[in-house]
């Protein structure tokens, strides 16, 4: 074939190649074309395959309709305190017309870079450094509301506004971390003081509730023991009574049984005198006894005494007559009933309980160490203490 003719069909399958480039405009999801026609615009092109006609609509754009996050460089702006800070700020918006993002403003991204900068310096010139630092949510939520209703213009949409950083000044950084350490120390300084008070009130309390203990301790001691000595004192008053009643009791059987023995003898007058002699001797050893006068009519009244006592015999001498058998009287705590309890001789249940256990301890065996027991080969002084204690040992059995 001739070399022309092959030429006119290569030519001829470049144009095809061309006008199918030029009519066919395939368009990736999320993303949208804005076409014109002889310079003006004529539509958007969706997702997908779209046609065109070759040679007078042109693409003026591609834009993006994915949610975009662009951060900014950090901002100088000036508080109302006078202070120079500088923020960084994250902007995500999201375009929603693209006809508007590509006619209303050459570049969408540096408008919104600019209005955010500008807002963000009119929100807090208004605003105290210490308010900046602590009302991040309230900076986003209107840098976020001017942003949003100036950029719906452009076919935007702002979603979201964040602060990133917010640096003040390295002189007041210090001097805030000098606050901050100075607040701690006080509220450390607080919080031990509020600790050492509330010890001290423990402490106090502990001591108030101790010394309450001890005197109520001390005050029931107190009764127990005058309470003891009170019953001491009655049960020895008791024991007292007791005793002097019956030594009164015994010298009255004493004396009774006396002149009883001496009237069933039936002394005669020269052994009552003779009685009487040996008696005076005893009478008159009393220190107090300086002289003793022994009276001249001792015969008659020793015959008056007789008289008095005894009755005259066949003979004419005066003899004691035995007295009736009289009967043996009932004892004494038997003849009166209120001093029966005197003679009450059985012990108090609870002093004998006590004596009991006291005992009890005392004969409890006290346990030895067997590792102090001296072993073969001890010392000369262990095995003679040893000795001596089995040499005891067998003495004692």
């Amino acid at each position: 074939m001739d070399p022309a003719v092959w030429i006119v069909l290569l030519v001829i399958v470049l144009l095809v190649i061309v006008l199918l480039a030029k009519t066919v405009l395939v368009v990736p999801q999320a993303t949208s074309a804005v076409v014109e026609r002889l310079g003006r615009f004529r539509t958007v092109a969706n997702p997908g395959l779209n046609m065109l006609f070759p040679f007078l609509d042109r693409v003026r754009a591609k834009i993006d309709l994915r949610e975009q996050v662009v951060s900014f460089p950090p901002q100088s702006v000036i508080t109302q305190d006078n202070l120079t800070v500088s923020i960084d700020t994250v902007v995500y918006f999201q375009v929603t017309e693209s006809r508007s993002a590509v006619y209303e403003i050459s570049n969408y991204i540096e408008g919104v870079e600019q209005l955010t900068t500008t807002t963000l310096r009119n929100v807090v010139g208004g605003m105290s450094l210490e308010e900046t630092l602590t009302s991040r949510d309230q900076i986003n939520s209107q840098l976020r509301g001017v942003l949003d209703s100036e950029t719906s213009r452009w076919g935007i949409r702002v979603a979201r506004v964040e602060l990133k950083a917010i640096d003040p000044p390295p002189s007041i950084q210090d001097s805030m971390e000098k606050q901050m350490r100075a607040d701690r120390e006080k509220r450390a300084m607080i919080l031990n003081a509020e600790g050492e008070r509330e010890s001290a009130i423990k402490t106090a309390e502990g001591q108030k509730q101790s010394q309450i203990l001890a005197a109520e301790g001390s005050k029931q001691a107190a009764i127990l023991n005058a309470e003891g000595e009170r019953q001491s004192n009655i049960l020895r008053s008791q024991g007292e009574r007791a005793s002097k009643y019956l030594t009164a009791q015994g010298e009255a059987k004493a004396i009774e049984k006396t002149f009883a023995a001496v009237k069933r003898a039936k002394p005669t007058p020269e052994l009552l005198a003779y009685q009487y002699l040996q008696t005076l001797p005893e009478m008159a050893q009393g220190d107090a006894n300086k002289v003793w006068v022994v009276p001249s009519e001792f015969s008659k009244s020793l015959e008056g005494f007789a008289r008095m006592l005894g009755s005259p015999d066949e003979e004419g001498v005066f003899r004691y007559e035995p007295p009736e058998q009289e009967v043996p009287s009932e004892p004494p705590e038997k003849d009166d009933p209120s001093v029966s309890s005197w003679f009450d001789m059985a012990s108090n249940p609870e002093v004998a309980e006590a004596v009991r256990a006291a005992e009890a301890v005392a004969r409890k065996e006290v346990p030895t160490d067997l590792s102090s027991t001296p072993r073969a080969g001890g010392s000369a002084d262990q095995q003679a203490l040893g000795g001596a204690g089995n040499s005891e040992q067998r003495a004692d059995g």
